[in-house]
């Protein structure tokens, strides 16, 4: 008899495996809707009901099912323990970092620590101060701090948190001196604009509930006024479309105020959703508490105000894209603001597109990327030149001002194997130096010793995709790889270049990572990301399979060992590139993603994102709408690859039916003998601080995709 191969052996385990493996029932009952005189057949709409019995009791059974199946897969185990053991062994991590009067507040955790803490201190180098632990704050709860707001003279700060994951937060006000807590506590928010000048309170987006269930708990949102002291229940809508009906907002839209302490005779005021085009309106700060703001606009969706933006004085900067696919920075002035005519501080560069800027006392520092490597040039105000930083090496770059009295940034670089590193930058000598917060992290050799490889790949329509591709030395093109690709392509979020412990752990392991820079991002600027929008989305998951295609052709993997991936937005990837080409995968990720996005709008934060994906009460979103649907794509007796859907019991961003739906459908339809399994995180939402949470999440995810491929390491118990 001829002797089988690994790959067989495991092949025959696993059927012989989910022969036997029963899932829970996912009964059919259909609902039609109809738009446009086509009828759209739905059997799995009794599962958006949250708060039934039966839905909820279905939920627990394919957790229940996923859990126990996961259990048994060696190697899991020992992602956590990796992952755990490296963290142990870095630096402390800081992040939200801001400084009002001096005083320098911030989060930090440190190593072994699953969620962080907050500190502050008197000066950048002052000694630090404890003010907050989540961990430690209400017995038998599990919390984070989702946000941190110190007033403007420092004395005292909003801390923000929430539990499990959910996003919706707490609010409560603590004196910075004698680090106690006021009595001041609102519940159901949304977020924190910003403090009054005078100190006397806040500003917050309030919300109809925390229920991620209710379609309607976030819809005509406030922003209300909170005086320290009040009952919460008196705070006043200050900004809303109640408050201002002709401004006409739209109930999807987040009405906010902001206030800068470095142009403080204006109050501004912005509608927010998850359209890039900034709507800006604006007043004089005199008329703060008229009880009637005659607001002016400032910018309209119109002139294409993406990105970011800044005030200093009446100098009002911001990123455009009018006339400028690759984005240029302009600046009009306040008194009499004229975006058509609008000074060109920087121009539109031909290789790179303006992802972001920062301003300083004295200079504005310009950051571009070709998609995977950032460039910064340094614009002094007061001379108008402009010239390029030498960076201390090539990655992907963020930079953020402190303090825009000085003239000190703060440059952090990572790429795809080199670590997270901080510097401080001072534009006036070109010198980079420590930075007085997080520290060069440090990893074993084998981490030191990643192959990076940027290509372009010919997509459907002859556009060239640029394709990441990261593994260990030595590696050979046999098609004998196990290859993991993940993508994104929304929103016009680019795929930018960072070091992932988590993934580089795999890559250890001998696993190929592929990150295809599909289009729906921006790592070629607005047309990129306008190529795979609504109607174009489709170019979205075809350039990811024609990227798995390269990726096989040239050896790198075979159909049965490559895993793909999509989270959030990233579900419509992922579930559409499977269902359209199902023997291209072995297996599959659809991580808290959009898998329905017929019936995205009907969630409670499916309105915000009509922007982006449309509506089905326009005929040609519709029909766009249904083209991305991965359910509406699942066809009965097609041979699916293994599929892992994972869904955030909290989860307000997308809600836990929309994975739900798709491996219920994918369970019933199935031809394969490969799982279809819905791990459901009752701890979690879209996803969450808390490190033990994370890494039980993504410790299912790499076993399950790992199993599946066929990687030693891997295997049933």
């Amino acid at each position: 008899m001829k002797k089988l191969k690994h790959t067989s052996v495991l092949c025959l385990l696993s059927i012989s495996l989910f022969a036997q493996l029963k899932y829970p029932e996912t009964k059919k009952i259909e609902v039609i809707d109809t738009y446009f005189g086509v009828d759209y057949k739905d059997s799995y709409r009794w599962l958006e009901n949250l708060k039934d019995p039966e839905a909820i009791s279905w939920f627990k059974s394919q957790a229940d099912l996923t859990n126990s199946t996961m259990s048994k897969i060696s190697g899991r185990d020992e992602l956590i323990t990796e992952w755990k053991k490296l963290d142990k062994i870095q630096p402390a991590v800081y992040f939200s970092v801001i400084e009002e009067n001096g005083r320098y507040f911030y989060q930090k955790r440190m190593p072994g620590e699953v969620v962080s803490k907050v500190y502050f201190r008197e000066g950048i180098n002052g000694k630090e101060q404890f003010l907050f632990d989540p961990q430690n704050f209400i017995s038998g709860k599990t919390l984070a701090v989702q946000q941190i707001v110190p007033n403007f003279d420092g004395k005292k700060i909003i801390i923000a948190y929430t539990e499990k994951g959910a996003e919706v937060a707490t609010l409560k006000v603590m004196n910075v001196d004698t680090k106690k807590f006021l009595s001041d506590e609102i519940n159901a928010v949304a977020g924190v604009d910003t403090w009054a000048f005078d100190n006397s309170g806040f500003f917050y987006t309030w919300i109809k509930s925390a229920d991620n269930t209710d379609s309607t708990s976030r819809l005509n949102p406030k922003t209300r006024f909170h005086k320290i002291g009040d009952d919460p229940k008196k705070d006043a809508d200050f900004f809303s479309n109640e408050a201002y009906p002709e401004l006409k907002i739209e109930e999807k839209a987040y009405p906010g105020i902001v206030l800068s302490k470095f142009s403080k005779e204006y109050v501004f005021a912005y509608l927010g959703t998850v359209q890039r085009e900034m709507q800006l309106y604006y007043a004089p700060i005199s008329q703060l508490n008229s009880g009637k703001i005659q607001w002016k606009p400032l910018a309209t969706t119109n002139d294409k105000i993406v990105r970011s933006l800044d005030v200093i004085g009446d100098q009002f900067y911001a990123i455009t894209y009018n006339g400028a696919k690759n984005y240029k920075l302009v600046v009009t002035d306040l008194k009499k603001p004229d975006w058509t005519n609008a000074k060109v501080i920087a121009p539109e560069k031909k290789d790179m597109t303006l992802e972001s800027f920062a301003a300083s006392e004295n200079y504005l520092v310009l950051n571009y990327t070709d998609g995977i490597n950032s460039k910064l040039y340094k614009y002094d105000i007061k001379d108008r030149k402009t010239s390029e930083v030498k960076l201390p090496f090539n990655g992907s770059v963020n930079v953020v001002s402190l303090d825009k009295k000085t003239n000190d940034f703060i440059v952090s670089i990572t790429s795809w194997n080199m670590p997270f590193t901080d510097f401080s930058y001072s534009p006036k000598t070109d010198t980079f130096s420590e930075s007085p917060f997080n520290k060069t992290s440090s990893y074993p050799d084998e981490y030191k010793n990643l192959i990076v490889e940027e290509v372009e790949v010919k997509g459907h329509d002859g556009v060239k995709i640029p394709l990441s591709i990261i593994y260990k030395k030595g590696m050979k093109k046999d098609g004998s790889n196990v290859c993991f690709m993940e993508s994104y392509g929304a929103y016009g979020i680019s795929a930018s270049p960072f070091f992932s412990i988590r993934k580089n752990s795999l890559a250890i392991k001998d696993v190929i990572l592929a990150i295809p820079h599909v289009r729906g991002g921006s790592e070629k600027g607005q047309e990129w990301y306008l190529g795979g929008y609504k109607t174009t989305k489709p170019n979205t998951w075809k350039d990811f399979i024609s990227c798995a295609e390269y990726l096989i052709k040239e050896g790198y993997t075979s159909s049965e060992k490559l895993a793909g991936a999509g989270t959030s937005a990233g579900g419509i990837l992922i579930t559409r590139a499977i269902t359209e080409r199902p023997e291209l995968f072995a297996a599959a990720i659809c991580n808290v993603g959009c898998a329905n996005t017929m019936r995205g709008e009907f969630s409670s934060n499916g309105p915000v994102n009509i922007p982006e994906f449309g509506t089905v009460q326009n005929e040609a979103e519709c029909k766009a709408l249904h083209e991305m649907d991965g359910m509406h794509h699942v066809v009965q007796g097609t041979k699916y690859p293994a599929v892992l859907s994972i869904a955030g019991w909290n989860d307000p961003r997308v809600v836990a039916w929309q994975p739900g739906k798709f491996a219920g459908a994918m369970q019933n339809a199935t031809s394969s003998d490969k799982p279809v399994l819905l791990k459901v995180n009752y701890d979690n939402g879209h996803f969450t601080e808390d490190k033990d949470v994370t890494y039980a999440n993504f410790a299912d995810q790499y076993a399950f995709i790992m199993w599946q491929t066929g990687h030693p390491d891997f295997k049933m118990k």
